[in-house]
């Protein structure tokens, strides 16, 4: 027998390769396994209308609690992924793997660009467990930067080129340091949250000072989601004033819908 063998068929390193095999196997399974916290059990429509959920090859996984120092426990997988209210529309066509059309306000409807995850309805906080995201004017020890634009009192134009509201009011981030939103008040007396990653601050002297807002028109912010209180935003409203204003890069005016050819 060879140097390291056990018996004259069987070695160390043909041992440690059959424990390899085994370990490898193993780590793929519980991979997989422990997947399935998400976007499981699958979803497939059915000519009926009907959905059939299918957890797949592999069993769901046992439900494992997530404690978080702010927002209590979460159940993972949790039963309130399978009670997720169905989108406000119907397929174009009564056939399996067809896009689902709008059956309501197109812009609030959760379809295509405009869909949105049920976050928590609760504020997002910093690692003290402060407010993260608030108006400028709650943290005195923030600033816009010199020489920056400041938008408060901007007319706010939409894609339309019609003026939709005023800026009154800049919300920032106390985490990251930089702007999150522009409070505007709209025409009707609304106040409502534009996300600044949607938004173009223009102060020149060819252009004027304004908000420029490409994802919907003017008369839309009257539609923007509300917040329940004036001085914080949770993070589902933040979900879905961000998904009414991807709706619009889709919906806000028919031409967007329109093929190219």
């Amino acid at each position: 027998m060879g140097r390291g063998a056990i018996t004259q068929y069987i070695d160390v390193a043909q041992i440690v390769l059959y424990v390899f095999w085994v370990f490898f196997a193993a780590l793929v399974f519980y991979l997989l396994y422990e997947s399935k916290r998400e976007g499981f059990p699958l979803e497939s429509d059915r000519p009926d209308g009907s959905v059939k959920r299918d957890p797949g090859i592999l069993p769901m996984p046992q439900v494992k609690i997530y404690r978080t120092r702010f927002h209590g426990d979460f159940p993972s997988p949790h039963d309130r992924d399978l009670d997720e209210p169905r989108v406000q529309g119907e397929r174009a066509l009564p056939i399996t793997g067809m896009p689902y059309e709008p059956t309501s306000d197109p812009m609030t409807s959760g379809i295509g660009p405009g869909a949105f995850a049920r976050r928590t309805d609760a504020p997002d906080l910093t690692v003290d467990g402060d407010l993260k995201i608030v108006p400028i004017a709650a943290v005195p020890d923030f600033s816009l930067v010199e020489g920056d634009p400041d938008p408060r009192g901007m007319p706010v134009i939409g894609v339309d080129d019609e003026e939709g509201g005023t800026v009154v009011e800049v919300w920032v981030d106390r985490s990251e340091h930089m702007l999150r939103y522009l409070e505007v008040q709209t025409a009707g007396g609304r106040r409502v949250m534009v996300p600044i990653t949607f938004a173009r601050v223009i102060s020149d002297r060819v252009h004027g000072r304004k908000v420029i807002v490409r994802a919907i028109r003017g008369s839309q912010l009257e539609g923007v989601p509300g917040l329940r209180h004036p001085d914080r935003i949770t993070l589902l409203e933040e979900e879905k004033v961000m998904g009414y204003f991807g709706a619009g890069t889709l919906f806000a005016t028919p031409k967007r819908r329109d093929t190219l050819l």
